[in-house]
């Protein structure tokens, strides 16, 4: 029976909540814009059980972290730091992998570009970010920050549902996780400034910058049916330019990789083995 997870604190001037399972090489978990440290595997515990240290944490403004300190906010060179200061208190000097999705996909890039003497490996699944700030979609993410604002969670989905390319086949699945998600959040006033700050910064500043990083890398692909707002083609872009990184993805048909985290859970686990050989 895995024991407990166990919580910790991080961050000088406002605290990120987690918490550290399991025994072994580290694992740290980034999730997604919106999202908690629960959505990155889903609640899965196979990499415990394949020996692993698991970190996880709520980026600051989500799920139990506090929103952003005064003077700061909800850009990369904050939630880089707020990652450092993770790293710091849980794994120390022991080199650990970081498996981030979407806003914590390019999260983990942005620290790997930082320091990359630091990492064993990346885990980089469903990036969005392919080097510039396409303002069309500015109008999208202001758009959701307004819905949450003045109609809380229920307007949050609603506004999903009208404004997103949904597959019908994936449209209720879609929303029932969306609206499970946001209700665990504390403070929904600083989603709302997430949203609008986040697509507006650069984790980097461009895709050639990848080229340098010689991290082994896994990265993490959705067919657009289901996922589009995390298209397939980026994820082959982040692929090919890595120099020593992997392509993975679902079957097409078959629900996301993303989404599936026993699943997601082995294919890292089975990406840390190949490290160890």
């Amino acid at each position: 029976m895995p024991e407990s997870p166990r919580p910790f604190t991080a961050g000088a001037q406002s605290a990120i909540q987690g918490e550290v399972a399991g025994e072994g090489p580290p694992i740290v978990l980034c999730h997604g814009i919106t999202a908690t440290r629960r959505y990155v595997v889903h609640g899965s515990r196979a990499l415990e059980r394949a020996g692993h240290s698991v970190v996880s944490y709520d980026a600051r403004g989500h799920g139990e972290s506090d929103p952003a300190p005064s003077r700061q906010g909800y850009g990369y060179p904050d939630l880089v730091g707020d990652l450092e200061s993770v790293i710091a208190t849980t794994v120390g000097e022991d080199p650990p992998i970081i498996a981030g999705h979407s806003m914590g996909a390019h999260t983990a890039v942005a620290y790997a570009l930082r320091h990359p003497e630091r990492l064993r490996g990346l885990v980089i699944v469903g990036p969005a970010y392919m080097g510039e700030i396409a303002v069309e979609t500015l109008a999208y993410w202001d758009g959701l920050a307004t819905a949450l604002e003045e109609r809380g969670v229920d307007g949050f989905v609603a506004y999903i549902d009208r404004n997103q390319t949904i597959d019908p086949v994936w449209r209720d699945s879609v929303l029932r996780f969306t609206r499970e998600r946001m209700l665990r959040h504390r403070h929904l006033g600083a989603l709302v400034e997430a949203l609008r700050e986040v697509p507006r910064s650069r984790p980097f500043e461009a895709m050639s910058e990848l080229e340098d990083l010689q991290i082994p890398s896994l990265v993490v692909a959705s067919h657009d049916a289901a996922d589009p707002g995390h298209p397939h083609e980026v994820a082959e872009a982040y692929a090919a330019r890595l120099p020593r990184a992997r392509l993975t993805a679902e079957a097409e048909g078959e629900s996301p990789l993303a989404w599936q985290g026993g699943r997601l859970s082995r294919e890292i686990a089975a990406f840390c083995a190949e490290l160890d050989v």
